[in-house]
């Protein structure tokens, strides 16, 4: 909006110094600015014309709001001065002209001209080939260009006059509005910028204005066609640059774009330079490409983040004392979080993580990459690979520096083993198919680096339709049934009869020569009474007499889908010691 009024109050300038004529007024911006500037000596008297209708139009805006601020009772008659202020100035300057030109052949200032009376050319309108042609390579462009300024224009006054737009409506509008308009001879037409801000400032609120304006201007173009002869071109471009100017974002305005979104004013100060040094069209295409972009790259980017719990109480003790759980950015980095406050860690083994967009296929794989990254940092390998020789590591694990091995060898010996993994989808609100795709080989590497079973719990989901996902992905089962699926698209066929923890255990078997066995479910449905005893340890530390807390499983299998706050509360308070039998082993 900001750049488009520039342009136009640009390209009304010369005309309102009488020098449209020396140069290409349709040219880039900054050019006609330049030429402008240039050429300003040779002003004519279509200035004295078009800078005292300027001077006339805002003196009248001021004083009238002047006047209002002094004297509120005079508010409802100032109101109709001020809205009648452009008829007055075409009125005045009209009759100024009509007077100075009368009696000269040639008119001393640029005017209108002759408008021919009435509708002409009415009928059907004549479609050839060289006209098709002629107009084929633009269509697209026009299209796009005319759907964006009207949508826009039109949701940028709803704004200001307090209304809602239906952008299926605006459409609908345009294209019986130009379908009508070729049995008119009339040229493709949209949201004008000028001509709505000029209704703005007329004290316009509704579309229902259209009507009136339009009885108005067919009884015009009958009956008074020979006055729009003397109106002064330069008046005419006063009122438009009036119209507009107030379109520009002011420097207060632009800072509150920086406020707001920095990424997003960038864009914004990039389509004014496109507008101003190419063309309106150039700016609205960077406009529009790099707002896609944007959002391109904050989906497949998403911010997502490791949690820890705060335990906060109020500090008004009229509220009670009663404590809550928050779950916070365990880095301490996400630029709302007080970096004074201490976030207690998740218990050893145990990764609670954040979504902050959809799991959808831009950002999957980056999502999968980050959770296995964080495993392999925090936790150890399984496995121990100390002893295995560089040659019979998988290529892409050179293992530790000979100088530093031992040291990393210690490092690694004190990372507890992974335990489980808890998503909280409270902001996942689509997931499709390369989504859970991902889930699913993040669960296959994080157990083959732990060497055993990883428990995987889901928080905050938002849609059924979310649940049936995962749960067709083999999550949220409990023991993991043969025959689940463990690719959701796999390229190449493989046998389902066995999960891959089954098939890598019967190996390892037939090495061995071993008998075989079976992979631990982890635990069972949790009772009422161990339910409510777990909460009793939560709430009192006591362990009640007679029953072991070991024997308690993290959650129900049936039911997989819960708060981060019961599951934070039975991991902390059961002891990493107790925590080894909730959880399946291998």
């Amino acid at each position: 909006m900001t750049g488009s009024a520039i342009n136009i109050a640009a390209g009304q300038v010369p005309a309102l110094f009488g020098l449209a004529k020396r140069f290409d007024t349709r040219a880039a911006t900054y050019k006609v600015i330049i030429n402008t500037l240039k050429n300003l000596h040779l002003s004519t008297l279509d200035a004295a014309f078009g800078v005292c209708s300027l001077a006339i139009l805002y003196a009248i805006k001021w004083g009238v709001a002047g006047i209002t601020n002094r004297h509120p009772g005079l508010a409802r008659p100032l109101f109709f001065v001020q809205a009648l202020r452009h008829a007055f100035v075409i009125i005045l300057f009209t009759i100024v002209s009509w007077r100075i030109n009368i009696q000269h052949k040639t008119p001393r200032i640029s005017l209108v001209g002759a408008v021919p009376s009435g509708l002409q050319h009415v009928g059907r309108p004549t479609i050839t080939t060289d006209l098709l042609s002629a107009i084929a390579p633009h269509i697209p462009v026009a299209t796009i260009i005319l759907l964006l300024e009207h949508i826009s224009i039109a949701k940028s006054f709803g704004r200001l006059n307090g209304y809602k737009i239906n952008p299926n409506q605006e459409l609908i509008a345009i294209g019986v509005n130009n379908t009508l308009g070729t049995l008119f001879s009339a040229y493709p037409s949209t949201g004008s910028f000028s001509r709505s801000a000029l209704k703005s400032k007329a004290g316009v609120r509704t579309p229902a204005a259209g009507i009136p304006t339009g009885i108005v201007v067919i009884i015009a173009l009958y009956a008074v066609a020979p006055a729009f002869y003397w109106i002064p071109n330069a008046s005419i471009s006063a009122l438009i640059i009036h119209a507009v100017a107030d379109l520009v974002a002011s420097p207060k305005q632009s800072f509150g774009f920086w406020r707001v979104s920095p990424f997003e004013y960038i864009i914004f100060v990039g389509a004014v330079l496109w507008s101003l040094f190419y063309s309106i069209e150039s700016g609205i295409y960077w406009s529009l490409v790099t707002s896609i972009v944007l959002l391109l790259f904050r989906i497949a980017r998403p911010k997502g983040h490791f949690l820890g719990r705060v335990r906060i109480r109020p500090e008004n003790p009229e509220f009670g004392n009663q404590i809550r759980d928050v779950y916070v950015p365990i880095e301490g980095v996400d630029g709302v979080t007080n970096r004074g406050i201490q976030v207690e860690t998740p218990p050893p083994g145990i990764v609670i993580y954040r979504f902050e967009e959809s799991f959808l296929y831009p950002n999957a794989s980056y999502i999968n990459d980050r959770l296995v990254e964080h495993v392999k940092k925090h936790t150890r390998r399984g496995k121990d690979y100390s002893n295995i020789s560089a040659g019979d590591r998988p290529w892409n694990d050179p293992g530790p520096k000979q100088k530093n091995a031992q040291v990393e060898l210690e490092v690694e010996k004190s990372k507890p083993r992974l335990r489980a993994v808890i998503l909280d989808f409270a902001a996942v609100a689509n997931l499709d198919t390369t989504g859970v795709q991902n889930l699913v080989d993040t669960r296959k590497e994080v157990e083959k680096w732990a060497d055993r079973a990883v428990e995987f719990h889901f928080s905050g989901i938002l849609s059924p339709w979310i649940r049936r996902a995962l749960i067709a992905a083999g999550f949220g089962q409990g023991q993991r049934r043969h025959g689940t699926a463990l690719e959701i698209a796999p390229v190449v066929p493989q046998d389902n009869s066995l999960s891959p923890e089954d098939r890598e255990r019967q190996e390892e078997e037939n090495l061995k020569g071993g008998g075989s066995s079976t992979p631990s479910s982890g635990a069972t449905s949790i009772t009422d009474e161990k339910r409510r005893d777990a909460y009793r340890i939560a709430e009192l530390g006591q362990r009640p007499s007679g029953d072991s807390v070991s024997s308690l499983p993290l959650m129900d299998r049936a039911t997989p889908f819960v708060s981060l706050s019961f599951l934070f509360r039975d991991l902390t308070l059961m002891g990493s010691r107790s925590f080894t039998s909730i959880l399946p082993t291998r």
